[in-house]
């Protein structure tokens, strides 16, 4: 019986010391993987094998471990660094100054799942250039034609205008601005608009809302630490891929009534002029012109021609709501300058300083896109005295550039006056870089420009509006890829 005991005494201390053998020997691997290089940009202890996957990724965290760090740290996710640049003066090192160090997308395990490396945000070296080309002609000519965005927003506005006007009692203008946003790029690139009793269409901006919101939360981003793991487990990651899956399923639909309806001498939208320009490009195929990259492209324009612009109007009313006394300056100079007899157009702008002043600021205290989309150098790089590996993530926080207090004077307090001068005319501020800025700079931000000007001069020169019954306002907002108002019902009264 003491010999058993001895025995199995013996082979448990084996067991145990082969199992601290091979921790011993992992952590060593993982160790010596992970190391920095010389002058690599500080941050916090990372835990062994996972990183810092227990620090948050929202811009609070990321602005509050900037004070601690510096303007440029870096985390661990996993076995991946990511490097966060913070403050206006180094952002625009990043992404202006150093134009062509930091113009790559890097290969995110979530985003590679959905896009695969290709479309227009995705993709990288000449596919991504000749990518990007051809949309950004392709808006360009689609501006230029008998029915230009400006006719297109005006039409679109009567038809949100009326919506909300046939709203009884507090509502939720949520889907509504989306839809209403949606419906312009919709037209670009499906070639027509969607009614907003459209169950269908407005379920599948439901996904895509849902689906960013949860994007960018740190559930869902655990996916990039283990995909191999998480692509088997259940979690939030899952619900977002599934509800890609669905949106994916509702575009290659629109795609297969243009290829059976196409004529290739009368391209009708932007899906047919693609169709047609994968004819054309058969002989370069590193231009990636083929099926699969026309339905990520097409998820590209349609995700990033509604979301932010959509979100953005949603602050708007909650700001107008939450400062009266701004609504009513506003609806004086849309009174002054337009009057009740028209609709807003675009050269209407330059004589409403403080409108435009009003819709500047609402973009940069919504802070839409606050740690923007990732990005990483092409080559080996050095910012503000830090070394930055070839392929390194690179975040660019936006938000900390937004309310930097070194470029404006209360930066977090809504103050239209920060795109004001002494005579009350509006000015221009470089650290105003909501929709980024550099090579990757957003490619839809003039048509976003002309859309937040259209719509929301059109909607308070119709309506004033005021909160629900008992409607408790707040500025907080809810972070995913994106930073959104918390849900709110507001009332309209017809002016």
């Amino acid at each position: 019986m003491p010999a058993m005991i001895v025995h199995y005494l013996f082979d448990y201390i084996n067991f145990t010391s082969c199992l601290v053998i091979i921790f011993l020997f992992l952590l060593l691997i993982d160790v010596i993987r992970n190391k920095n290089p010389p002058r690599f940009p500080p941050g916090p202890r990372p835990l062994p094998f996972v990183g810092n996957v227990f620090t948050g990724l929202d811009f609070r965290t990321i602005n509050k471990l900037a004070e601690e760090y510096g303007e440029i740290f870096s985390l661990r996710w996993g076995s991946d660094k990511v490097v966060f640049i913070s403050g206006y003066k180094m952002v625009k090192e990043a992404l202006i100054t150093q134009l062509d160090s930091f113009a790559d997308r890097p290969a995110v395990p979530m985003f590679e799942k959905i896009f695969q490396g290709l479309g227009l945000i995705a993709s990288n070296g000449h596919m991504w250039k000749m990518q990007r080309k051809f949309a950004s002609s392709y808006l360009r000519y689609s501006s230029d034609r008998q029915k230009p965005f400006e006719l297109s927003i005006q039409q679109e506005s009567i038809f949100l205008c009326d919506a909300f006007k046939d709203e009884r009692g507090p509502f939720d203008p949520q889907l509504l601005l989306s839809n209403a946003v949606a419906n312009i790029i919709s037209s670009v690139v499906f070639g027509h608009r969607f009614d907003y009793h459209d169950g269908h269409f407005q379920n599948i901006l439901r996904l895509d809302t849902e689906a960013i919101a949860l994007s960018g939360t740190t559930q869902t981003r655990l996916y990039d630490v283990l995909p191999c793991l998480f692509d088997h487990i259940p979690g939030p990651h899952q619900k977002m891929f599934a509800n890609y899956k669905i949106i994916l399923a509702f575009l290659n639909d629109e795609i297969k009534k243009h290829k059976e309806s196409l004529d290739p001498s009368d391209p009708r939208d932007y899906i047919d002029a693609y169709l047609v320009e994968i004819e054309k490009r058969k002989s370069d195929p590193e231009a990636g012109f083929n099926m699969t990259t026309l339905l990520l492209a097409t998820l590209d324009m349609f995700e990033a021609g509604t979301e932010t612009t959509a979100t953005t109007i949603q602050w708007g009313l909650l700001f107008m709501m939450k400062y009266p006394e701004i609504q009513k300056k506003v609806q004086a100079e849309i009174d002054r300058v337009i009057g009740q007899s028209r609709q807003p157009v675009l050269a209407d702008r330059p004589n409403m300083p403080y409108t435009d002043a009003v819709i500047h600021e609402t973009q940069r205290m919504g802070n839409v896109v606050p740690l923007g989309a990732p990005k990483s150098p092409s080559k080996d790089t050095t910012l503000g005295g830090y070394f930055i590996p070839k392929g390194t993530v690179v975040t660019t926080n936006l938000s900390s550039v937004l309310y930097d207090k070194n470029e404006w004077e209360t930066p977090d307090t809504f103050n239209p006056g920060h795109f004001l001068d002494e005579q009350g005319q509006f000015r221009k501020r470089d650290a105003f870089l909501p929709f980024s800025a550099g090579k990757r700079v957003c490619l839809g931000e003039q048509l976003a420009r002309m859309e937040l000007f259209l719509f929301l001069t059109s909607l308070l020169q119709r309506f004033t509006f005021s909160p629900g019954p008992g409607e408790e306002l707040s500025l907080e907002g809810q972070l995913g890829f994106t930073y959104a108002p918390s849900p709110y019902r507001m009332c309209v009264t017809p002016r």
